[in-house]
């Protein structure tokens, strides 16, 4: 209902699309009541969160971290509960999934199975599950409403439009590794990747954008979300990251959206939604320091993920799951400094090709093929460097 309070629960409210949620719900609070709140090990920030917004609900948090120290940490009441519970909660009306890989997955269900709305940032789970997940969102009314900026931009260009998009056109900054030769490639350290030039964002992200696998995760969703064809969904590197997607009509007619570079616009939208509200805490763009906007085919050979990605969306079944626990995986061994920036596409390479893919898997195939992928990664990683 438009003007209506939402109750809203953020899952993965610590990480860094679950803190900009906050900060969106802070600009407006007579929107939004945050009823639940999950984390995984960062106790010491769930604690305050718990404090300052008073929700019902606070989610379990990761096996390894101390229940007790969080209960003594508020001065509270809360029903501690799984994020399945959370998510189908009657008490919530929109769910933020902010959490990142795997473990969004289940939560995910769980809130379209309860006929939710859901501010949808998790890529993994819509890469791997893509089509259990469309499934439940038609069966149960639920509805997606992405937050990456990419998927929010298409979402609003093709908002009041009657006919399907020709073509979808993912934009990319390129990472900051866009005019690297090879050979500086070869060399990036795990700091270097973690600065990306335009956005704000958690560690495994940062380093995916920097590699190409995000954008590659992203045609994946794209695929999913827009009920599009891979044929008729091309990416763009724009380093300047102010169109964050266009869309083609069939009279070759084509939408952009811009914005200022800041995740928070899009999350904002997601919970707004179908309403725009001011908030003088997002930034404008200043159009005297806009010098130019520049454009031009993304490099397949020098970033060889966004291929990798592409190609296990378009074999799909278990292979897009593969695809994500494999670079989840790979990810943490190059942060931990036991592989180079370029053996990660390599090893996930390799984990694809000795995969058995499984068409039209079930939840518990998908599950397997991802504990599958990480132990398979973990052995061929044992060679390299």
């Amino acid at each position: 209902m438009v003007g209506a309070v939402k109750r809203v629960a953020v899952l993965g409210s610590t990480g860094s699309i679950g803190r900009q949620t906050l900060d969106v719900i802070r600009s407006i609070p007579q929107r939004f009541r945050v009823v639940g709140l999950a984390a995984g090990k960062n106790l010491k920030l769930l604690a305050g969160q718990v404090e300052e917004f008073r929700p019902e609900f606070i989610g379990c948090p990761s096996e390894d971290a101390d229940i007790e120290q969080l209960k003594h940490s508020v001065d509270i009441k809360n029903n501690l509960l799984s994020l399945e519970e959370i998510a189908a909660s009657p008490e919530v009306d929109i769910v933020v999934m902010a959490t990142s890989g795997k473990a969004g997955l289940r939560p995910l269900l769980a809130a379209l199975r309860a006929g939710k709305d859901v501010a949808l940032a998790n890529k993994e789970s819509l890469v791997s599950a893509g089509e259990i997940i469309t499934a439940e969102v038609k069966q149960n009314s639920a509805r997606i409403r992405p937050v990456d900026s990419e998927h929010s931009a298409i979402w609003q260009c093709l908002s009041g439009e009657n006919k399907e998009a020709a073509r979808i056109i993912l934009t990319a900054s390129g990472g900051p590794f866009r005019q690297f030769s090879p050979e500086r490639l070869a060399e990036v350290t795990p700091a270097q990747a973690l600065q990306h030039p335009s956005w704000r964002m958690g560690k495994k992200v940062t380093i995916d954008s920097a590699t190409l696998m995000n954008k590659g995760l992203e045609v994946i969703e794209a695929h999913w979300l827009f009920h599009t064809p891979y044929g008729r969904i091309d990416v763009l590197v724009h380093p300047q990251s102010i169109i964050h997607s266009m869309v083609e009509f069939v009279d070759g007619s084509i939408k952009a959206q811009l914005s200022y570079p800041d995740m928070r616009l899009p999350i904002q939208y997601a919970l707004t939604y179908p309403e725009r509200l001011p908030n003088p805490r997002l930034p404008r763009l200043d159009w005297s320091l806009v010098r130019s906007l520049d454009f031009e085919m993304p490099d397949y050979d020098k970033f060889p993920c966004l291929r990798l990605a592409i190609e296990a969306g378009k074999q799909g079944g278990t292979c897009p799951a593969v695809l994500c626990a494999a670079d989840e995986v790979a990810v943490e061994l190059f942060l931990a400094g036991r592989i180079r920036f370029n053996d990660i596409a390599g090893i996930i390479a390799r984990t694809l090709e000795q995969h058995q893919v499984v068409a039209s898997p079930t939840l518990e195939e998908i599950e397997a093929a991802d504990a599958w992928a990480r132990e398979m990664l973990l052995k061929t990683a044992g060679g390299v460097k």
